[in-house]
């Protein structure tokens, strides 16, 4: 197996590329359909708990929200569009009274670059190819979960949010937006 689908071969400190979805509100039964059709939209394998040991190694866990709270993430490998392998992981944040969860499904950028993914020059991680990829996958999760909100980018949890944006795709942006609108989902490609 290639080291971009090992567990303990990656640099997990160093951020992941990810599909963030605000999901709207704070309810555990929305959170697991988001999750569900995120992860079922990746095409994501397994479902593990522990960064330290490969899935060989440990008991797979359910893929819940029960079991995000336990582990603080939830770990598997998931399909790149070129058929490569990879490890992918799944995060929340758990809103309050004023603000909704948001759910962020990722591959770390040490993984993507052991299977040749390219980004960009400069100061920010970008790849056009990346986000197309977790884009499709965002795409494809609305239609069985809809959700507030999705960024793609390189830790791009959280940067905004649906109501900051009131429906309006900004017009210079440094991360790419799926935004709905009107029961469409609207893709703004970086383009900043």
């Amino acid at each position: 197996m290639n080291h971009a689908a090992l567990f303990r071969h990656q640099f997990w400190g160093e951020g992941t590329y990810e599909l963030a979805v605000e999901v709207g509100t704070t309810d555990d039964a929305r959170l697991q359909a988001v999750l569900d059709a995120v992860w079922g939209a990746a095409g994501a394998e397994g479902c593990y708990g522990d960064k330290a040991r490969e899935p060989e190694e440990q008991e797979a866990v359910p893929r819940t929200v029960a079991s995000l709270e336990e582990f603080g993430h939830l770990l598997g490998r998931v399909p790149l569009p070129s058929g490569e392998l990879v490890v992918c992981d799944v995060t929340v944040v758990r809103g309050g009274d004023d603000s909704g969860d948001w759910l962020a499904f990722g591959v770390p950028l040490s993984a993507l670059r052991q299977a040749g993914v390219e980004f960009e020059d400069g100061p920010h991680f970008r790849s056009a190819a990346a986000d197309a990829w977790l884009a499709g996958i965002g795409q494809d999760a609305y239609r069985e979960a809809p959700f507030s909100l999705g960024l793609v980018g390189w830790s791009v949890s959280g940067l905004t949010d649906a109501a900051t944006l009131g429906g309006v795709l900004p017009e210079k942006r440094g991360m790419a937006y799926l935004l709905p609108s009107g029961g469409v989902l609207r893709y703004g490609a970086v383009n900043d």
